[in-house]
């Protein structure tokens, strides 16, 4: 069914008539909750008192925050134990293993000071991986000799930008790779004030043609301030190898009224226009993780508000053992996102840093769920690419469990490469019904993987110690 925006048509023409009506009449407030206001929260009585200490205990070690766009119309607060929204956004007790919850716990209850709990904290963040596949030494560019802090390019066609006025997000995935981003320790923040060297990189690249903005969530920016950034592309020529604006959010799921009620929410939608209108293609890449986070009002008019600028959304997330690591709801949200005119992109597996214990799947079981789910959806929801996994020397599909020359085998291929030429290039890993990322895995045929030299040499390191998903 078609969803229709009110006061606006189907085309972007009917956005341009009619940019300057907002077509709700109040605006919703953004609210945040965080440990430090867990006890103003409207649900406060709902939640257990084992659930209120595993907050305090997992939040003093990776960020919550959560907003009310989330407590209020996403959490089911009667069944919160198998609630996929709660176990997305609010800490569990099983995303620390148990020697660090306790480590936790007791300095917690042994009233150390401020000092001492983020020295117990930071001690705990260092064994979790906080920056996978060497984004601090590896991925970051260099002009004039100078490295480019906040500014990645791992793969030939894309950079990605980390403005440092958008590392922020309206709530946090507890699963994201990014909580090093938001717990203050030194050293682990993307971020990057200006944009003119960014420019100047681009343009002495001709191979780029995706310019994706990042975070943190871009979106978590106001209007004006997004602008700036993106200035540079809007006021002179179009750059003319440069095809693709990325911009990777979760705000639709967590708050859509960025695009609807928000003061500058017709400014967001004139941006894009302009974007779009100058011959950029925009693509917003927005995370989805179940099927509820596409059920509301709410977000269903701002994906159709957004669309009618002329860009188009991109979806995907992880697959994730407590939220959505069953067929069923894959499908149904593949098959959603399209009735939406949502275009589904990736299923990725959870990376190894943070509480990976907590969410992984096996690549036996993702592939399963990966398949049975890709059966039951048309041809049009096949967009979609997945089970992947970000390693350091690229995005890596697992195609299947085979057997060749009587070997029971996975068999996998690059989606994307540090090296172009690895990508499309099937390769064979020993069966192992336990792994669950590419570090668990040997090869099937040989001592090495294909890519494992040419890898090695470009960092001089082991392979195996530095291999999970990078920020694209």
């Amino acid at each position: 069914m078609a969803i229709s925006w009110p006061g606006f048509g189907p085309g972007i023409e009917s956005v341009r008539s009619s940019q300057h009506l907002n077509p709700h009449s109040h605006t919703m407030k953004y609210q945040a909750y965080t440990l430090g206001n867990l006890q103003s929260l409207p649900q406060y009585e709902r939640l257990s008192p084992e659930q209120i200490r595993a907050i305090e205990v997992v939040a003093n070690v990776l960020p919550f925050r959560v907003s009310s766009y989330v407590t209020d119309e996403l959490i089911d607060w009667d069944h919160l134990d198998d609630d996929p929204m709660f176990n997305l956004t609010f800490p569990q007790r099983g995303m620390l293993l148990d020697p660090d919850y306790l480590a936790m716990d007791h300095a917690l209850q042994s009233g150390a000071d401020r000092k001492g709990i983020q020295a117990v904290a930071n001690g705990i963040r260092n064994k979790l991986n906080p920056h996978p596949a060497g984004q601090l030494e590896h991925n970051v560019p260099t002009i004039d000799g100078e490295p480019l802090h906040g500014v990645q390019h791992k793969y030939r066609e894309t950079v990605l930008f980390f403005p440092s006025a958008g590392q922020n997000c309206h709530s946090y995935c507890t699963f994201c790779f990014r909580w090093p981003q938001f717990v203050g320790m030194k050293g682990m923040r993307f971020a990057m004030r200006e944009s003119e060297l960014l420019y100047r990189y681009i343009d002495s690249h001709p191979e780029i043609t995706d310019l994706l903005f990042t975070g943190g969530d871009p979106m978590t920016m106001n209007c004006a301030v997004f602008r700036k950034y993106l200035e540079p592309l809007l006021s002179g020529p179009m750059h003319p190898h440069l095809q693709t604006i990325r911009i990777g959010t979760k705000s639709l799921a967590f708050w859509p009224h960025t695009f609807l009620t928000d003061d500058d929410a017709d400014d967001f939608i004139r941006l894009f226009e302009e974007i779009t209108s100058k011959g950029y293609n925009l693509s917003i890449m927005a995370h989805f993780s179940h099927p509820r986070e596409l059920s509301t009002d709410a977000v269903r008019k701002a994906i159709a508000r957004i669309r009618s600028t002329g860009a188009q959304i991109r979806t995907q997330s992880p697959l994730l053992r407590p939220i959505n690591a069953k067929p069923e709801i894959w499908a149904e949200m593949w098959r959603t996102q399209v009735s939406l005119g949502c275009i589904p992109y990736y299923m990725f597996l959870a990376r190894d840093t943070g509480a990976q214990h907590h969410f992984a799947v096996t690549l036996h079981e993702s592939w399963e769920i990966w398949r049975k789910a890709y059966q039951g959806i048309s041809g049009t929801c096949r967009t979609v690419r997945g089970p992947s996994m970000s390693c350091t020397p690229g995005k890596i599909q697992l195609l299947g469990v085979s057997e060749v020359a009587g070997q029971k085998v996975f068999v996998m291929r690059f989606l994307q490469g540090r090296n172009p030429d690895w990508v499309a290039r099937p390769f064979f890993a020993k069966y192992n019904p336990d792994a669950i990322w590419i570090s668990d895995l040997e090869p099937a045929f040989g001592d090495r993987f294909f890519f494992e030299e040419e890898d090695q040499s470009m960092f001089h390191e082991d392979y195996h110690q530095d291999d999970p998903e990078s920020f694209e």
